[in-house]
């Protein structure tokens, strides 16, 4: 079992496995979007289900060949292209040159064993891709110190629901322990109705899912399929979220909860920029 988790780790490291991952896995975006809209009427958890089966995709190091696949092939770009290395040469070689007749003795060259450029572009590229994934999770980490930072004064309200007078917008934050955190301003109206949304977002594991997607887009930053995938997985938890909390209100409290995630949203910005936050 551990042989096979260091095998899979190790295939994801590999930046030309990644690369044809990445391409497949795009593909299948491209087919979830296409069904987001012949399934614009069903419920928006199977939005979120299809996303799902992108991320399953993306953990994959390695692609099942069938007639019926989008991809004519296994591998998208062949590792025997992304891998060559070239002449290589057991041992020195020498080139006699006798046909110039002004030399009174051979001239021998020396032929040393030679690595491709596609071999040495695959190193400054698994390098680039390596720094980027760095940066992302730098990204990433800061910005949740710095959110952690404004909320370190917070008093609870209640349970697992706290107030603060350093933020504007209500959200949820933590993975193992996941906190509500709501303005000092909001009313009582509108904290009936955030609380509802925010508890709905920590019992469909939101705040699993969302880090997982940015960790997978750190991986395929440079893909910018990925990108639009993952904006619409926010956007898709975020209406699957709202869809399970509405279910069993009345057309009035409906609009009610509607004018209060409006009203909490205005000033969003240091909350939507924190992957790890909602």
């Amino acid at each position: 079992m551990a042989e096979l988790f260091l095998h899979w780790l190790q295939s994801l490291m590999d930046f030309s496995t990644i690369l044809n991952v990445s391409i497949a896995a795009s593909w299948m975006v491209l087919a979830v979007l296409i069904l987001r809209f012949v399934l614009k009427k069903s419920p928006k958890w199977v939005y979120v289900a299809l996303w799902g089966l992108v991320a399953i995709r993306l953990l994959m190091p390695f692609s099942i060949e069938s007639a019926f696949s989008l991809i004519p092939s296994v591998q998208t770009i062949p590792q025997e292209i992304l891998r060559y290395q070239g002449t290589q040469l057991s041992q020195p070689a020498y080139v006699d040159i006798i046909t110039n007749p002004n030399y009174f003795g051979d001239i021998s060259i020396q032929l040393s064993q030679s690595v491709d450029r596609i071999q040495w572009r695959m190193v400054y590229m698994t390098f680039i891709w390596l720094c980027g994934i760095a940066i992302m999770l730098l990204y990433a980490l800061i910005s949740y110190l710095l959110l952690r930072r404004k909320v370190a004064t917070a008093v609870r309200y209640k349970d697992n629901i706290f107030q603060s007078e350093h933020i504007a917008s209500p959200f949820v934050l933590g993975i193992i322990k996941p906190r509500i955190y709501l303005p000092f301003k909001i009313s009582e109206k509108d904290a009936v109705h955030v609380i509802a949304h925010e508890n709905a977002h920590i019992l469909r594991k939101d705040h699993w899912w969302k880090p997982l997607g940015f960790i997978l887009l750190s991986i395929h930053w440079f893909n910018p399929v990925m990108w639009l995938a993952y904006i619409i997985l926010c956007r898709d938890i975020e209406l699957a979220c709202d869809e399970k909390v509405i279910r069993d209100l009345g057309n009035q409290q409906k609009a009610d909860y509607s004018m209060a995630l409006v009203t909490c949203s205005v000033s969003h910005r240091m909350i939507a920029a924190c992957p790890l936050a909602f």
